[in-house]
């Protein structure tokens, strides 16, 4: 028989005199492993607030809350975890699912005290020293033990190549720079079903993106059914925010991807893009969308301009069970998204795709009809129960430098090779401007000089006074026109527009910009008087803003119309201006001049409105 003797338990006897070898926990240091999970810290600066560690944690052990001393902002919520130590258990899930790594577990796993509420608590700092969560008294027995310790206590951090969210956004299919700019082919391709749904399960659905959008669309809603592979159910929510969601897919200024949390340390979601997926994968808007117009109020409003605001408005008031009529003197809706942006950003059909659903709801269009020439304004607001202005900005400012006159304006150049007659261009063509427009009209300069002038030598130049990080244009279209290789000149104002003996346009004299803003902020452009350039060119297209065209409101009605300091038509909570029954929207009412804003104003016109015709 094998087994210890009945005698085995007496061997303990010889350690009885023995003395014990105990560590003493925390009194005697001991050095935890480089990536020990111990307590969480966050950085308050890089937390966003978005709730992705709350959402993944499994034991339901971080609650967000808000905090009364920080401000929402955009991208940036006043919330911020708080842990339960009653509940963690320490996995990390909540540092692997952080965008912006600001979550952290420290290499510090002291904690002594006897009232459990010391257990629920809100972590803040970035790094922690030993005893950070212990009390004041147990801390100081504490501090000269462990002083030799090294303070920069950092465990377990996340590491994007094990991150729980993918960093990298899906690409998006492009035309090559050397092809597109010979043709005026469009030039992003689009997602595939495949990417589509790849790219739409990036989503961490903390909906930072619907806080920073105007028109505070449903976003998270809309690319969850894109990944389930529902393109029609996404559509829908789209439209609960948006009709226009084929020329926003394509040139909005996605304010969203900028508050996108996955931007902070890897790409941001590709929103605007899947929203184009959804509105080109649905071909036919009516069959999908089944949406019918609210019973019949017997009231009409007339809208002035069929450009984002106004086709909004339209849409909105007609699901209300308004009666509704859109003027614009274009031949087809879109109001300058038909005339500005060129075809290779946003084709017509993508335009007439929005406008003809809309129609297809009942509301009327009557176009190349000019207010106050065609149609008078006053007998608008007699025929009408309300009128909404949404006439945007149609008129391109000038520098009015010398010899100005030579110039082309940008919405002219743009609107011609658009809708109308196409311009014949110069080989060495120069555009003054850094923004958006300035940049649409120099990359549709060049694909005219490459359809005009194949194999000859041709360039375009552009001028701004802002330099490389004040441009205005986005990052996006001045990337693009590098590749294309159009020229830049930032920090340079135009001086005078150089004739030869001929008076034909030779080039443009420059000065170097000092400053473009003063110290206000305000726009008040200085120089360096005696530091010129000169740009050969046989052509200069002026880009330098664009204003509104109020020619149509007669004398008496403009004088009671209010203006902001900032010169945009005054309008209340419910977007009625000065003048009764007259509602506005869009770029004459904001300054971000874009068209989600635009759809912003509409949503609120059109509760406006409606209330304003029930008598509320």
């Amino acid at each position: 028989m094998t087994g210890n003797s009945i005698l085995s338990p007496f061997n303990a006897v010889k350690y009885l005199f023995v003395k014990p070898k105990t560590i003493r926990y925390p009194f005697e240091p001991k050095e935890p492993a480089q990536r020990y999970r111990g307590f969480h810290v966050n950085d308050w600066e890089k937390c966003t607030g978005c709730g992705n560690c709350a959402d993944i944690c499994p034991n339901q052990a971080i609650q967000m809350i808000k905090m009364p001393e920080l401000e929402s902002k955009s991208g940036q919520k006043n919330e911020r975890p708080r842990l339960d130590y009653g509940r963690c258990c320490f996995c990390g899930l909540c540092v692997d699912i952080c965008p912006p790594g600001s979550l952290k577990l420290t290499r510090d796993y002291f904690h002594i005290h006897f009232d459990p509420k010391t257990f629920v608590f809100i972590p803040k700092d970035q790094k922690t020293e030993p005893g950070k969560y212990m009390s004041a008294e147990d801390y100081s027995v504490l501090k000269a033990s462990l002083s030799h310790r090294k303070k920069d206590y950092e465990g377990f951090v996340s590491d994007l190549k094990f991150a729980l969210f993918e960093p990298d956004r899906v690409t998006m299919p492009m035309i090559d720079p050397d092809v597109r700019k010979l043709s005026f082919i469009e030039q992003v391709v689009g997602y595939n079903p495949e990417e589509a749904k790849k790219e739409a399960s990036r989503c961490l659905e903390c909906r930072l993106c619907e806080e920073a959008c105007p028109a505070h669309l449903k976003i998270s809603d809309y690319i969850q059914a894109i990944y389930e592979d529902k393109p029609e159910e996404s559509l829908k929510k789209i439209y609960e925010d948006n009709p226009i969601p084929s020329i926003c897919g394509r040139v909005c200024m996605a304010y969203c991807e900028q508050a996108c949390s996955l931007s902070i340390r890897g790409e941001a979601l590709s929103v605007r893009w899947l929203k184009r997926y959804a509105a080109d994968t649905i071909k036919d808007f009516i069959t999908a969308l089944e949406l019918k117009p609210g019973t019949s109020t017997g009231k009409k409003i007339a809208v002035i301009g069929a450009g984002p605001g106004g086709l909004s408005v339209a849409y909105f008031l007609r699901l209300k069970g308004h009666e509704v009529n859109v003027y614009d003197a274009l031949p087809g809706g879109g109001g300058t998204m038909r005339t500005g942006p060129p075809v290779y950003r946003l084709p017509l059909e993508s335009i007439d795709k929005d406008v003809n659903y809309i129609r297809s709801l009942g509301v009327e269009f009557i176009f190349n009809t000019r207010i106050g020439k065609d149609v008078f304004f006053e007998d608008l607001l007699k025929e009408y129960d309300a009128v909404f202005l949404g006439t945007g900005n149609t008129k391109s400012r000038s520098t009015k430098v010398k010899n100005y006159e030579k110039c082309e304006l940008a919405f002219d150049f743009l609107s011609d090779n658009k809708i109308g007659k196409q311009r014949k261009v110069g080989k060495e063509i120069i555009v003054i401007g850094g923004g958006n427009v300035a940049l649409d009209v120099a990359r549709e300069a060049l694909r005219l000089q490459n359809i005009q002038y194949p194999g000859e030598n041709i360039a375009v130049k552009t001028v701004s006074l802002e330099d490389w990080h004040e441009m205005p244009a986005t990052k996006e279209e001045i990337e693009e026109a590098k590749e294309e290789k159009i020229q830049f000149n930032p920090a340079w104002g135009p001086k005078e527009v150089v004739l030869d003996n001929d008076g034909n346009v030779k080039g443009l004299l420059c000065k170097k910009v000092k400053s473009v803003f003063d110290k206000e902020g305000r726009f008040a452009p200085t120089f360096y008087e005696e530091n010129e350039m000169f740009l050969e060119g046989d052509m200069i297209i002026e880009a330098v803003g664009q204003a509104p065209d109020f020619s149509f409101i007669p004398e008496n009605l403009f004088e009671k119309l209010e203006f902001t300091e900032r010169k945009k038509v005054k309008v209340d909570e419910k977007g009625m201006t000065s003048i009764r029954k007259v509602f506005a929207g869009g770029d004459i009412v904001n300054v971000n001049l874009d068209a989600v804003t635009a759809i912003a104003d509409a949503k609120v016109a059109s509760v406006g409105i409606d209330a304003f015709l029930s008598g509320k």
